[in-house]
C-alpha cells in the first residue's frame, strides 16, 4: 500500500477486529518445544536422509529469538549446543558456539526478520544456517577432521524450507482460542 493513503486514511473498527490476537508463549511452551527439537535432532537416521535433515533446534531457537527475544539467550542457546554435542558426543562447544551464533546473527537482524513474512524470512535464515554451518565445520577441521562433502549442506536448504511451515505451526499455537461466551 502506498504510505500516503495509509496517513490519510482513518483507522476503523474493523481493521483491528480483523488481526490476530496471539497469546504471549509461555516458559513452558518456550522449554516444551526446545526439547522436542532436540528430540528431532537425535533420531537416529541413516543414509542419504541424514544429509537433508534441517537442523530443528536450531530452527527453534532462531524463531524464539526472532519473535520473542526476551524469551531466548545465549545461555539457553550455549547450554542446548552442548547437549547437542554430548549427544552426538562431538567436540565439546562445537553446536554450543554455533547456536551462539545463530542467536547473534538473530539478534541483530532480528528487527529487520520481524517486518517480513516467514517466506521472506526463509532465504535470511538461510544465510544464517550457512553460518552456523561453516562455524561447525571450522570447528571440526580445527580439530583435524576432514572438510564435508557439498551434501552436508543440503541441510541449509531443507531448514529455509522447513522455516515458514515451522514458523506457521508455531504462530497458531500461539493463536489465542475465540471465547463462547463472547458476543
Amino acid at each position: 500500500m502506498d504510505p500516503e493513503k495509509i496517513k490519510d486514511e482513518p483507522l476503523s473498527k474493523e481493521h483491528y477486529i480483523a488481526q490476530d490476537v496471539y497469546v504471549p508463549a509461555s516458559n513452558w511452551f518456550v522449554a516444551a518445544s526446545l526439547i522436542v527439537t532436540l528430540i528431532l535432532n537425535f533420531l537416529p537416521l541413516q543414509g542419504d536422509i541424514l544429509f537433508v535433515r534441517p537442523d530443528f533446534l536450531a530452527l527453534a531457537l532462531a524463531y524464539w529469538n526472532i519473535n520473542y527475544p526476551h524469551k531466548m539467550g545465549m545461555s539457553i542457546a550455549f547450554g542446548m549446543g552442548l547437549l547437542m554435542d554430548v549427544g552426538n558426543a562431538g567436540v565439546l562447544g562445537q553446536h554450543a558456539l554455533a547456536y551462539s551464533v545463530v542467536i547473534y546473527l538473530t539478534q541483530i537482524f532480528g528487527r529487520r526478520l520481524r517486518l517480513f513474512n516467514p517466506l521472506r524470512q526463509a532465504p535470511q535464515i538461510a544465510l544464517i544456517l550457512l553460518m552456523m554451518q561453516w562455524i561447525i565445520v571450522l570447528v571440526a577441521v580445527l580439530g583435524d577432521a576432514l572438510l564435508p562433502d557439498w551434501q552436508y549442506y543440503l541441510s541449509i536448504v531443507t531448514g529455509a524450507l522447513l522455516w515458514a511451515p515451522v514458523s506457521y505451526l508455531l504462530k497458531l499455537l500461539l493463536k489465542q482460542k475465540p471465547d463462547p461466551d463472547a458476543l
